[in-house]
């Protein structure tokens, strides 16, 4: 193992990183610039995050991560930030009342911007062009154009982020995350469902016990923590540019350095070789670090990526999120979570029960929204029986209502997928659709019929 610095990975191969940046100079000046930006995030909250992470790791927590895809530049709108947060909020209580534990929030948001693909080209008729990598890089309209890398979009993508984290700072400290505010986080739509008719069932019995503790002289104003939550950022370390960029040596602990674009960060499964740009990046940044692990992944090389990732087994560092689909996660999980026990690793182990489970329908990509809460079931039941926790859901999901998943207690079908589909990139659960899967959890966590008994 080399000596680590931020620029010790542009020595090795770095996969999804777009080479065809006409400009070179140009990258190189746009990334400078961002060099000298305020950071997004702050050393202390990284290290609150990793704490909290630790309590998950312990069986104390639960990990709820959550939200866009991909964010894009057009979508940017308060509104839109505002819906993804309050579904995140009511997916948290649901655990939380049910479970009885609290729950770790934190959003794939304020940027999320890039995207691997599958394919560097995407070809239409006779016409073939490089493939829509996020926003961040380049633009989703098939013209030479606009997908050409433009590296002004790194500016644009550092602004959109800072504006966001300063709304949710608001929403999370200023008073909109009142438990008092709890029936106003239910939205229209959701609402008017059997999931949120369920929601404000539990909303009311929150209600009663606020009211009782307010009596008794317990409130937002002698316990802050009634009136704000703590909520944190992450995304997946794709453009190392970019996260070079934003990484700066830790004022108060030398020798310590932060990549502050998020608090969280994660490698994804085309991205996790161990003697390649990425691995070599996240090694040395203090973040708690994601890893996606699918069917491809071997238990030994598995051990081997923890260890150089977190050497010194910190507990709260790492984060395994399980990525199979629903037809191949009893196959390949047990393998991994029984070598991760037996060699005695610290991990947080968490569920990605949406990148498995992609098909196409009706011309659309698509999620059967039955496949996504069986793999969760799978999940929790599969680390549980390994003697491990089953500590978190990794998901894609948009306050918006938008028709992108099948099924679920809405029945979307596959011509109705044509509604309301917007994503930029792969599809979303809606706010009622992720409202059932925390149901799902918060049943599973608090052992069978709990939530349904708290619900009466």
């Amino acid at each position: 193992m080399t000596t680590w610095s931020p620029d010790s990975w542009r020595a090795l191969p770095a996969k999804h990183i777009p080479q065809d940046y006409p400009d070179a100079a140009k990258l190189a000046e746009v990334e400078a610039t961002l060099a000298s930006y305020p950071p997004l995030v702050f050393a202390g909250e990284v290290r609150k995050l990793k704490k909290r992470l630790s309590d998950v790791a312990e069986g104390k927590a639960f990990l709820l991560q959550g939200g866009d895809c991909a964010e894009s530049f057009k979508e940017f709108n308060p509104n839109n930030i505002r819906d993804t947060f309050r579904v995140i909020l009511q997916m948290a209580v649901t655990l939380t009342f049910a479970a009885k534990r609290p729950v770790v929030k934190v959003g794939r948001i304020a940027g999320q911007f890039a995207k691997p693909r599958s394919s560097p080209v995407e070809k239409k008729g006779d016409i073939e062009l490089p493939s829509y990598r996020g926003d961040i890089i380049n633009g989703m309209e098939f013209t030479s154009e606009s997908r050409m890398p433009d590296p002004e979009r790194l500016l644009k993508a550092y602004g959109q982020s800072a504006a966001t984290l300063n709304l949710l700072r608001a929403f999370a400290q200023g008073g909109y995350a009142d438990l008092h505010n709890i029936h106003k986080w239910n939205m229209d739509f959701v609402g008017n469902s059997a999931q949120g008719e369920r929601f404000e069932k539990m909303a009311e019995r929150i209600t009663d016990a606020l009211d009782f503790m307010e009596a008794c002289g317990i409130n937002s104003s002698t316990t802050p923590s009634l009136g704000e939550t703590e909520f944190y950022t992450s995304h997946e370390a794709l453009l190392l540019g970019v996260e070079q960029a934003m990484t700066r040596e830790d004022s108060t602990q030398p020798h310590q350095f932060v990549d502050t674009s998020a608090h969280m960060l994660w490698i994804g499964d085309r991205t996790r070789q161990p003697d390649h740009a990425h691995v070599e990046f996240l090694r040395g940044v203090i973040n708690p670090i994601g890893m996606k692990c699918g069917p491809s992944l071997e238990p030994d090389e598995l051990i081997r990526l923890i260890d150089i990732l977190n050497p010194k087994n910190e507990s709260g560092r790492m984060v395994l999120i399980a990525r199979f689909g629903s037809d191949k996660v009893a196959d390949g999980l047990p393998a991994l979570v029984r070598k991760v026990q037996q060699e005695g690793r610290k991990v947080v182990w968490s569920c990605d029960p949406m990148h498995g489970n992609t098909l196409t329908a009706n011309g659309y990509k698509t999620r059967p929204v039955d496949r996504i809460l069986s793999e969760v079931t799978q999940f929790m039941d599969i680390v549980g029986a390994e003697g491990a926790y089953p500590g978190g859901v990794h998901f894609e999901m948009t306050g918006q209502d938008v028709t992108e998943c099948l099924g679920g207690a809405q029945e979307i079908s596959e011509q109705d997928l044509s509604d309301r589909y917007h994503t930029h990139c792969d599809p979303r659960l809606n706010g009622q659709q992720a409202l059932e899967l925390a149901f799902l959890i918060a049943e599973k966590l608090s052992g069978a019929g709990g939530l349904a008994m708290a619900a009466q």
